[in-house]
């Protein structure tokens, strides 16, 4: 689904950067701004340094001076409003709604698919474009910073969006609020796999294990732990320890490293 970021009435340059970076970590590019207080917002130094890079959404986003312009395309509107209303629609925890509005996509689109096939077989006609939910698109309202969302723009809204926090302290800045949302549209559309902080870890080899376990079984012996006439299980038992904590080879120097320490002390007290 199309995805649109809109704020309306912006007021500090530094949380429209602030929304380019939250959007662009999640992966979105669409921001709409609806009649800032600064004309040139989008090229303002704390515009810029707030974005942390997130240059090409800046570069990308539109400055429109009515929120009928912003919402061009859009057919599915998320108000984010906390304060509450005498009238107005159902609030919603994001994650819950954006379940559901998922679920309700994918069934019109599958009741298009069904309709089409319908069309191909009785007409044997080419198959038509999709529309409606096909091309559905969300966006995501935020009011200014001060007043937040007039009534009038909540009104239109199929949602008003609460964010679940403190009960006794709410309060969220624009750009938290922001990246909130964007997280749990992101993972709702299916997430980005994690990226691991650390390159894959090379393990240890069969034979080097043998190898080690052989310069251990030397040093154990030499300090009096092992008998060898009556040794036991102890080493079917070191080899399945040392198998379970799948060594890489830098481990297996610093433990054979340990086996030579052994044999030296115990040659240097014969």
């Amino acid at each position: 689904m199309k995805t649109r970021f809109v704020l309306i009435n912006t007021s500090h340059a530094g949380n429209v950067g602030a929304a380019a970076r939250a959007m662009k970590t999640m992966g979105f590019d669409d921001l709409v701004l609806v009649a800032p207080r600064w004309p040139n917002v989008l090229r303002r130094e704390e515009t810029i340094q707030r974005a942390s890079g997130a240059l090409d959404v800046l570069e990308n986003a539109r400055i429109v001076a009515t929120l009928d312009e912003a919402l061009d395309g859009i057919s599915h509107l998320c108000a984010t409003a906390m304060t509450p209303r005498d009238f107005g629609p159902p609030t919603a925890a994001p994650r819950a709604h954006f379940e559901l509005l998922l679920k309700q996509e994918l069934l019109a689109l599958e009741g298009q698919a069904i309709e089409a096939k319908n069309t191909r077989n009785s007409e044997e006609s080419a198959p038509t474009a999709q529309g409606g939910a096909g091309q559905a698109g969300v966006a995501f309202l935020f009011g200014s910073e001060r007043f937040g969302m007039t009534n009038e723009d909540v009104y239109r809204c199929h949602v008003a969006l609460s964010i679940p926090t403190n009960p006794g302290f709410g309060s969220l800045n624009l750009g938290a609020a922001i990246q909130v949302i964007a997280y749990e549209w992101r993972m709702a559309l299916g997430g980005f796999a994690v990226q691991d902080a650390t390159p894959p870890r090379a393990l240890a080899d069969a034979a080097q294990v043998a190898g080690m376990l052989t310069h251990w079984e030397q040093a154990l012996t030499d300090i009096g732990f092992l008998d060898p006439a009556a040794p036991k299980k102890l080493m079917p038992r070191l080899n399945q320890l040392f198998n379970r904590a799948q060594l890489a080879p830098e481990e297996i120097h610093i433990l054979r490293g340990v086996a030579k320490a052994m044999i030296e002390t115990a040659q240097a007290k014969r």
